[in-house]
């Protein structure tokens, strides 16, 4: 067997375990397990994993988009941590879960502006501010929304809901699913100069299985938060799933980069890997958001 494929399901499989751990109760009740005691709170594990991925992802940013000016370049790391934190209070101060404000609005609609701006605008991202801008925008403010997610009694590891693994789950799908049905069917190109490998064929493929999944565990699963439709939220992955790689993409052909690091062997950086997830998380808060407003 290939040796480049082994090592992708080895990290593979370490990442979905890694995930599967954070985001799960099943994290801290095995470790509490081992320990004898009742230390370790789900949330923080969460957040920690969070944490990790938001911190090299503003890495890979930084590096991604030749960030050269010393001046931005380091004042690109504490305000991202700034913008998190102030997410991250909110989520130990158990206020954060649908609880929108008029800022959470706008930081998701600076996100819509970061996208519009990379495809529209690009040689706005040439300029040193503008890649300061786009870096804290595109990997803060996504990973700081993803803290609102997940619902929590604090101390109380049984009781973290697994709303992000089956978002995760739902991601994964679209991903897995569309990439076999344009293998199979794909003639029709997507965005031929972005990202040649994707289909319309593979999309709709993805669209279709993810909805399905989405209604499974919305209808199967039990201990998820009440009130989410996870059959919408199951068609809201598989459209911004895809657009999250295209960004991904459009963004390493902008500054001809392969990967946006190689932490993951095999796999490339974590903004490789959570591409999908940065654009999914505004796009599922804001459907969530909106929802509970209206109705």
């Amino acid at each position: 067997m290939d040796k480049n494929l082994i090592q992708r399901l080895i990290f593979g499989l370490l990442y979905v375990l890694v995930i599967t751990f954070c985001t799960t109760p099943d994290g801290a009740v095995f470790l509490n397990g081992i320990l004898g005691k009742n230390i370790i709170a789900q949330e923080y594990l969460y957040i920690g994993l969070i944490s990790f991925f938001m911190l090299i992802g503003v890495w890979e940013s930084v590096r991604l988009t030749k960030l050269g000016n010393n001046f931005w370049k380091w004042l690109a790391f504490p305000t991202a941590v700034f913008v998190f934190y102030r997410y991250a209070i909110r989520y130990f101060n158990g206020g954060f879960y649908m609880s929108p404000t008029i800022s959470d609005y706008m930081a998701v609609f600076l996100v819509i502006i970061a996208v519009v701006t990379l495809f529209r605008y690009p040689n706005e991202l040439y300029e040193e501010n503008g890649k300061f801008i786009f870096t804290v925008i595109y990997v803060s403010v996504p990973f700081g929304i993803s803290l609102s997610l997940p619902t929590f009694i604090s101390g109380v590891p049984q009781s973290f809901s697994p709303n992000m693994f089956y978002l995760f789950l739902l991601i994964w799908s679209s991903d897995s699913f569309a990439y076999v049905f344009g293998r199979l069917f794909g003639k029709h190109k997507m965005a031929s100069k972005i990202s040649p490998k994707k289909t319309w064929e593979g999309f709709a493929g993805g669209f279709v299985c993810t909805i399905i999944l989405g209604f499974v565990v919305g209808r199967y699963i039990h201990g998820l938060t009440e009130g989410w439709n996870w059959t919408v939220i199951g068609g809201i992955v598989a459209i911004f799933a895809p657009l999250g790689d295209l960004v991904e993409s459009q963004l390493k052909r902008n500054f001809g980069v392969k990967d946006s690091s190689n932490i993951i062997p095999g796999h490339g950086g974590i903004l490789d890997r959570l591409d999908s997830f940065i654009i999914c998380v505004p796009a599922v808060y804001l459907y969530l958001a909106l929802e509970r407003f209206f109705l």
